[in-house]
């Protein structure tokens, strides 16, 4: 194989799974589909977006490099094992990248609800990506580092994210903002407000028996 070197943009890739999924969510919404309607439509649109802005920024552009252009490297230093002992300012923003994800998964999915739930699913997530980065390494030649630290400060993002989103449901306007926009047989939409008390009925006066 003789040398090559392209690249392959985001757009190219995601732009039309992306509109493919906005026109499958308007004929869906037009013919009147449960879940996906009104602010239920607005969700699946939002977690799309946000799906596809993660994978802009994680593995896009794709480097294909063979030949003398490719990096000779070992795949097995393109593993950074050991997390950043350090601050770093990259870790704020792979923090804030998967709090949306820590918000979104107890209002679209049935059985991610619980932040222990939520944080193992944001670190599989994570650790899909950063394997999916060492193998694009692998297999073309593109050269992005596979770093604990992400996978660490990722899980903690998703946590945060599933924190803020019940801390922000005891304030009962934005409950009622977010159950409207929880889709159908969600976490959220099961559990996601405490249940409201029973009312307290006045005690009925004692009646005496007629001689």
């Amino acid at each position: 194989m003789g040398n090559v070197h392209f690249e392959i943009g985001a757009t190219t890739v995601l732009g039309p799974l992306l509109a493919a999924f906005g026109l499958l969510v308007a004929l869906r919404a037009r013919r009147g589909r449960a879940g996906w309607t009104g602010r239920h439509a607005v969700t699946r649109i939002l977690a799309a977006g946000y799906a596809v802005g993660v994978l802009t920024l994680t593995l896009f552009p794709i480097v294909v490099t063979y030949g003398e252009y490719a990096n000779l490297m070992p795949w097995t230093n393109q593993i950074n094992w050991i997390p950043a002992p350090s601050p770093d300012p990259s870790i704020v923003a792979n923090v804030i990248l998967t709090m949306p994800l820590g918000v979104l998964l107890p209002l679209m999915t049935a059985r991610i609800g619980s932040k222990g739930r939520v944080t193992a699913v944001t670190a599989a997530v994570s650790l899909a990506i950063e394997l999916t980065q060492l193998l694009m390494y692998v297999v073309v030649n593109n050269a992005r580092l596979t770093d604990t630290t992400d996978l660490l400060v990722n899980t903690l993002g998703g946590y945060l994210g599933c924190v803020v989103l019940y801390r922000a449901a005891r304030v009962p306007a934005v409950a009622r903002q977010l159950t409207a926009l929880a889709l159908p047989g969600s976490a959220f939409a099961s559990n996601g407000q405490a249940p409201a008390r029973p009312a307290i009925r006045p005690a009925e006066e004692p009646t005496t028996a007629r001689s």
